[in-house]
């Protein structure tokens, strides 16, 4: 029975608890034991809770919410839970022994949902990576070879729902970093649109809107009920996406009717060329697109050729760090130095440092022009647009950590890998990583398909027809549970 639970899904696994077939403590006690076994060789959960998951397991008030008593795990980012540590992934708070005076509205919602926190989960260094490395806790390995990146910043939630420690984690994306990990790992990553879950209350945005928050799954219904779960726009939000239509657990297995739908099979203008696996990945994901009767057809926005976003993008990314720096200084009292930080992050802060306001507000107003450009091409009749997630298959550990002779070379590197994910944190567009691809070394290759504004529901339909057309349920990778 402990084995079967690895690989049942959250929805699954609360239909289990609903029946009376088993108690939340009983799938509790079955998480801890795997991640006992597991982990280890994984460095996936960097923050046991586990004796606090046991006696959250045992009240009787445990919420009746769509995933009762399904264990979970938070990344140790943002997501702040009341009396429990959060190192954003940095020596210096892990050194302070920092911990959250309360729930963020996520974990809130998390809990009222149902979940259980096991535990926090491994992230780069204030989430600035597209690979989990940090010095304050060691790299995340890769389920499917050891020797390989999870991706990042989600890579620690990835590895272990990748590798059946619990069915679902919680994940943050402002550049590709639930849609990264995803791909990496052989998941299910679903970034929402701007506005769709509240960031609250410690933010209106974060990252100037480029950031949101999310889950990794391995199925498209527990994307779907979570997003049910945590969506909706808070008191003193800044702003909101469109309501749904209805719940987005409706859109599962509901026709999508026939789509036109563009690919990409080439880096945008400028980039490093794309890996052979990845072009495979796209060209034999919109074969199974036609063969279910959508319109297939090469086409993309002309404007992600522009390659100037990835400057002012990097310039935000950069200013929001120096902001960063000055409220951790608030924080510890003192100004953060060179030895707080790793000379990964400590570039960013640097580079962010170089740029007056002119020039970071200079940075928006392009940003917000460019989206114009680029949702036009939804606007002049595509419905989806398929890419792949990365550009190459999961890295080699090591490959994106800061090189002390160069370090600001890992920035471009890093936007190398990732030049497809960026593009829709910037336009506010829902975007999903699904696992439809490996390689022949058995490493996942994940494909992205982007909706416009608003339309989780589109994307939710299209990922349910392909998951029934193309199963990935049972593939398991070398490490797993």
């Amino acid at each position: 029975m402990a084995q079967d639970l690895a690989f049942l899904d959250g929805t699954a696994q609360a239909e289990l608890v609903r029946k009376g077939e088993i108690t939340p403590l009983e799938l509790v006690d079955a998480a801890i034991a795997r991640i006992e076994h597991v982990n280890p060789r994984l460095n996936a959960v960097t923050i046991p809770l586990f004796e606090k998951a046991r006696a959250q397991a045992r009240r009787t008030d445990l919420p009746h919410g769509p995933f009762r008593g399904v264990p979970f795990l938070l990344k140790d980012l943002v997501c702040a839970s009341a009396g429990d540590p959060l190192h954003n992934g940095m020596r210096l708070l892990k050194e302070l022994g920092f911990t959250a005076p309360y729930d963020t509205y996520l974990a809130t919602k998390f809990r009222q949902a149902g979940f259980i926190f096991l535990g926090k989960t491994n992230t780069p260094e204030l989430g600035l990576n597209a690979t989990t490395e940090p010095e304050a806790y060691g790299p995340s390995r890769n389920p499917w070879d050891v020797r390989y990146s999870t991706g990042g910043s989600s890579g620690g939630s990835a590895a272990a729902v990748a590798a059946g420690l619990v069915p679902i984690a919680h994940a943050n994306d402002g550049g590709g970093s639930i849609r990264i990990p995803a791909s990496a790992c052989g998941l299910v990553g679903l970034k929402p649109s701007r506005g769709r879950v509240s960031l609250g209350p410690d933010f209106g945005d974060a990252w100037h809107g480029l950031a949101i928050e999310g889950v990794v799954t391995r199925s498209v219904r527990d994307t779907a009920a979570v997003l049910d779960a945590i969506s909706g726009m808070m008191p003193g939000d800044p702003y909101a996406a469109p309501p749904q239509r209805r719940p987005f657990s409706q859109e599962v297995g509901a026709p999508p009717g026939q789509l036109r739908i563009g690919f990409m099979r080439r880096a945008p203008a400028g980039r490093v060329p794309l890996h052979g696996d990845c072009i495979a990945a796209v060209e034999s994901a919109a074969q199974l697109l036609s063969s279910l009767g959508h319109r297939v057809e090469e086409s993309h926005p002309p404007a992600l050729d522009e390659q100037a976003y990835s400057e002012h993008f990097s310039d935000v990314v950069a200013s929001h760090t120096v902001q960063t720096f000055e409220l951790l200084a608030q924080s510890i009292g003192r100004p953060l130095t060179r030895d707080d930080v790793e000379l990964w992050t400590w570039t960013v802060a640097e580079r962010g440092r170089r740029l007056s306001a002119g020039q970071y507000l200079g940075a928006i107003h392009w940003l917000q022009v460019w989206t114009r450009r680029v949702v036009q091409w939804w606007t002049d009749g595509f419905d989806l647009l398929l890419t792949p997630t990365l550009a190459a298959p999961p890295p080699p550990l090591g490959t994106l950590v800061a090189d002390p002779r160069n370090p600001g070379e890992g920035w471009n590197r890093l936007l190398d890998l990732i030049q497809f994910t960026p593009a829709y944190n910037i336009t506010g567009q829902p975007a999903i990583s699904l696992p439809l691809h490996w390689n022949a070394a058995g490493l996942p290759i994940g494909i992205q398909l982007v909706a416009a504004f608003g339309r989780e529901d589109l994307l939710l339909q299209v990922a349910a027809q392909l998951e029934q057309a193309r199963p990935w349920h049972d593939r398991r990778p070398p490490v797993h549970a």
